[in-house]
Formats: structure tokens, sequence, C-alpha cells
């Protein structure tokens, strides 16, 4: 198993800048920024000054050049919390549909010992910002990136350094739009006819059924390193009978000579393995395998990878890796050399008021409700998460199916060459353990694992539920029998309104949406002794989309609603993945409640 340091080793990112002469930009290694005794992290979440410039044009704010003074003076300014997406935050119904060029700014208070200390890298990352970002320190422009969903980060301390007594104000401007070579795309139309439309009036379409929430939707923040420091770290791992084997390489940048030192070390911080070499093997004896929840007594076992560098200045950075296999034949997905079933949610990182902002509450309960319900997987639909998500999902033994934000793109301008270029470096950004999600002829051929999404019984023959066990059959008697390769059903479900009920059944009832998940299962209960690997319900939570006549504020096939309390069908799969969990017999674990109106913590 390959992963690449950022965080839990999850995440690379290379950030492809143009050149500024204030800043060193990155153009390597991006690790998680962690504190250590040679590095520092300084948060800069909190309240920001945000104004949005809404001139016809939407470019009063460039042409006028709010940069170079503080935004207050610009005009008028509000406050906005980061991280948070700005469109449910005000009570202004322009501001929450608003496209264009909004901007955030806030004065810091560098430490002292960052600007004295010539030998300290002191720089600036946003954790992500949608869609285009360009970012200046104190008027000078550092960085841009392109792209909502990764982050990118630049060296400003070079620029602090050239007047330690002004405070340091960072400015950032974000651009939601989107267009035909963004991810996702979308598309800017004016109208023109003068009867029905003032000018200047456009409208942003998009082909994805999700609100564009946009702003700095995860963690600012300032860390250092030194001249000299731990820039990369690649790590493989698998193992053989009884000894773990962590294949590593780590790159050094500021220094052309000097040693380092590798130390794996156990949870109780016993070292099992050591190095002095950049790269090498390092082999653990009695290992402990990380495993996915409720498939071991001991899920999610993580070593921690202690690097440190010996040159003039140490540095130290702390990677957990977990040690673990992952191989796919034509009907099994294996981690550890044992068969994984994937039973699990698709998810949106969207809740009420702060849109796509990045909260550690909500994501605790998130995690909380689905080992609630038995689940030991999602998918990432439809765009990369937050690299802190990821990290808990390795700690929780959450796997994962990571999503590259190209989601629906359907016009044929949008396979051009720009397109397809700026596609290549979000993927080069995004270099991790993931599935890609094929589900057209073009793609399946070249990929191991086949996800397949199907709405049977709603968006094809609606109301017709006697349909869905012949029609689910014969899709996945078509798949395999065309490529022969396992196959997620990665969406499936049917909208439900919480509270809305109806014998016989109806569209939209939670009785609907209930009987459309146990036909499914019915299904997936034959073709799981085949070659049908795993099952993924639209979706764990209601969610917020556009305005449209097939939503009412939002999509309601959640199982949970969008405040996270259950629907009747969130205890059918709890039932159901508990059950599964309960098979492979390795557990022990009692029988999940039947009762669905009993909700008890089964760990």
């Amino acid at each position: 198993m390959e992963v690449r340091a950022a965080g839990l080793g999850m995440l690379r990112v290379v950030c492809l800048f143009a050149v500024f002469d204030a800043v060193c930009l990155l153009d390597s290694g991006m690790l998680f920024p962690r504190e250590s005794p040679s590095r520092e992290v300084k948060e800069l979440n909190g309240l920001w000054d945000f104004r949005a410039d809404d001139s016809t044009n939407r470019n009063q704010s460039f042409e006028r050049a709010w940069y170079k003074k503080r935004l207050a003076e610009t005009g008028p300014v509000i406050d906005m919390p980061v991280p948070a997406s700005y469109n449910d935050i005000t009570q202004d119904a322009a501001l929450r549909d608003f496209i264009g060029w909004v901007w955030y700014e806030r004065e810091v208070v560098v430490p002292a010992r960052w600007i004295s200390d010539e030998g300290t890298r002191v720089v600036l990352r946003v954790g992500s910002a949608h869609y285009f970002s360009i970012v200046w320190v104190n008027g000078v422009k550092v960085t841009q990136h392109a792209g909502g969903h990764l982050p990118f980060e630049v060296e400003i301390g070079s620029l602090i350094r050239k007047d330690p007594t002004t405070p340091c104000r960072i400015t950032i401007a974000v651009n939601n739009t989107l267009n035909l070579d963004t991810l996702p795309p979308g598309k800017i139309q004016y109208m023109e006819d003068r009867t029905k439309y003032p000018e200047g009036f456009f409208v942003q379409y998009i082909y994805f059924d999700f609100f564009n929430y946009a702003g700095i939707h995860r963690p600012v923040l300032l860390y250092t390193t030194p001249k000299a420091y731990v820039d990369d770290i690649t790590v493989v791992t698998d193992f053989l009978d009884n000894a773990g084997l962590v294949k590593y390489k780590v790159s050094v940048q500021g220094a052309a000579t000097g040693t380092i030192s590798v130390t794996l070390k156990d949870k109780d911080g016993r070292s099992v393995a050591s190095s002095s070499k950049p790269s090498g093997v390092l082999k653990v004896e009695d290992v402990n395998l990380w495993w996915p929840y409720l498939m071991h007594e001991n899920p999610g076992y993580l070593y921690s990878m202690e690097v440190r560098t010996h040159i003039h200045v140490k540095d130290m950075y702390t990677l957990p890796v977990g040690i673990r296999s992952v191989a796919v034949t034509s009907t099994q997905f294996l981690i550890n050399d044992k068969p994984f079933y994937f039973h699990g949610v698709n998810k949106h990182e969207d809740s009420d008021i702060r849109g796509k902002g990045f909260d550690w509450s909500l994501i605790v309960k998130d995690f909380n409700l689905l080992k609630w319900m038995g689940a030991n997987s999602f998918r990432t639909s439809h765009y990369p998460y937050a690299e802190e998500i990821l990290q808990m999902c390795d700690r929780h033994g959450i796997v994962v199916i990571d999503e590259c934000p190209g989601v629906g793109i359907k016009d044929i301008r949008s396979f051009g060459n720009a397109s397809l270029a700026h596609h290549l470096d979000v993927m080069d950004e995004l270099v991790l353990l993931f599935i890609y999600n094929y589900a057209r002829d073009k793609g399946a051929p070249f990929v191991d694992v086949i996800c397949v999404n199907s709405y049977f019984s709603w968006y094809h023959d609606s109301g017709h539920l006697e349909l869905i066990p012949l029609q689910l059959n014969n899709q996945f008697e078509n798949w395999y029998g065309k490529y022969k390769k396992p196959i997620i059903q990665s969406e499936y479900g049917a909208d439900a309104v919480p509270g809305l009920h109806s014998d016989p059944p109806v569209m939209f009832t939670e009785e609907y949406q209930n009987i459309v998940l146990q036909s499914y299962h019915s299904v997936f209960d034959q073709k799981r002794k085949q070659y049908v690997i795993g099952e993924l319900i639209w979706n764990f939570a209601d969610f917020m989309t556009v305005q449209g006549l097939t939503r009412v504020v939002g999509n309601k096939k959640g199982v949970f609603t969008r405040q996270r309390q259950p629907k009747r069908a969130a205890f059918i799969l709890k039932e159901r993945y508990w059950r599964l969990a309960n098979e492979t017999g390795r557990l022990g674990l009692p029988p999940s409640n039947h009762q669905c109106h009993a909700v008890k913590y089964p760990w």
C-alpha cells in the first residue's frame, strides 16, 4: 500500500504557481502542518473582514486595487467567519446566491522570533477556498490557486521581514465562478432580453446536484520550519507472515548535505524499527496491522514515523503510518489478504449555516453516527475532503473512496485541452489511495473496481418498486459479464421528506425510501456472494442544492436529516450493517438491535 505524506500520508500536494519576486513558492512536497520541537503552527481561524464585489462587471475591486490598502478603507465590510461558506451567514439573499469576487482580510500578529530568525521559514497555508483564489500579503501578490477542494501554500518570510514593524495584512480574493474548464464545470449565460432582464443580468448554470457553496472553507494558518527541513515522505507498506514492511523515502529541502534518522514507534512510544538512511525498508516484528472498523477488535492501528534531520539546524516531523496491504481480484477487494465488503455511505461536506465550512463538532458527530450505524466506509462525493477528515478515517479504521471534483462533465466543450490540463493539475495535487468512480464503458477497462450508480424506481420507472430486483440484477450481470471485475454499488436511494408517511408507499415518503433500500439489499445479498464487493447509500444526510422544481430545500435522499437526526432508513441500515459485520465471525459482537425505535450504541 502506498501513501504520500500529508497528515496521515494520504495527500501530497504539488502547487503550480506563477513566479513572484517577493516570495519563495512551493513546488515540491507539502506535508500537513504539525507542531514539533522545530515547527510551530498559528491558526488564523475566526472573524475576518469581508466584502463582495457586487459591481456590474464584478471587477471594480481590481480596477480600484482593493488589495493595496485595508479592506475597510475600500468600503463597508462585514464580519465573516473562517472557515465557512459565506452564502448562509447573513440574511442577504443576494449574497447567498452571489457569483463573482469576494474579499477576505485579516491583520495578523506574527511572533517576533519568527521575524528575527532568518533561519525560520514562515509559510501561509489555506486549507481550501472555492474556487479561484488570489492572495496578497501587505499589498503584494504572493500566490494564486485554481480549484476549490485542495490546500495551497506559499512561503512569506522574506516579505514580512522587509518591514518588521508593519502588521501582517493578509488579503484573499475568492471567485466561485464556474466555467467549462473548471472542476466541477459550469457556464455563465448573460440574459439579453431587456423586457425580462436588466442589463448585466446573468445566470450561473451548473451540472451537479449540490449547492455551489463558496468562500474559505478550511482552516487558514501560518506555520514554520527551519530553512533545511523535511519536505516530503513517501511510504509503501506491506507485511510478510508476522512482520510488517515499511518502505520509505524522505526528501529534504534547503540542504545539500546532512544526515537523517527515521524511527518507527508503536502506540506506546516504543521504537520498533529505525534507520539512518533517507530511503529504505523498516521491518516491524509482531506487527499490528491497520484494520478497518468492525473487521478487527483493534481497528485503525497507527504507528508514528519520526523523521529527524541532523544538519546545522535540526528539523523533526512525525507521520502516522498504518501498515496494511490492499489487493483486488476479479471478485474480491482484499485488505491484509482478507475479503473486505464496503458497507457505508456517500457524504457531502454540507450543513446548516456553515455550508461546506470545516467544523470539528460536525465532523465528530458524523463519525459517531457512522460508527453507530456500523458503516465501515464512505465515498467523498464529489470532491476531495479536508485532510483532517482523512486523518480521522485512518484513526477510526474507516475506508475511504476519495473522489476528484470531476463531476457534472457533460458539455462536449469541457473535454478540450484546457479542461484536460486543469484536470491533470488537480489529479497531480490529489495523490492518494483512491478508487476511480467510473460508470461508463470507456473507463471500465482501465480500473480495478467498477463503481455503479443507479436509482431504479426513482429517476427511472418512477414509483415502480416491483422492477428493482429485475433491473438491478441485470445491471450487475451486464457489468460483470463484460469486464469480469468486482463491483461496488456506489449510489442508490430515494428522497424521503422526514415525517412524510403513506401506506401503500408513495414517492418522497419514508416508507417508499425504506422499500427501495430493502429491495436493493435483497439483490446485494445474492450478488455479494459472487462479485459485488460493496454498497454505499446515497446519501448519509440531506444536503442543500440549487433551487428548482425537483428539489424542496435540498436533496432529501439522506438517511439522516441535514441536522443529523435519523429517518427510519437509518435504522434499516444500522440493522443491516451490523449484521454484515457480525457475519465475519471475528468480532464476537452481540447482534444489532432489531427494535428500530431503540437507539443503542453497540461499542
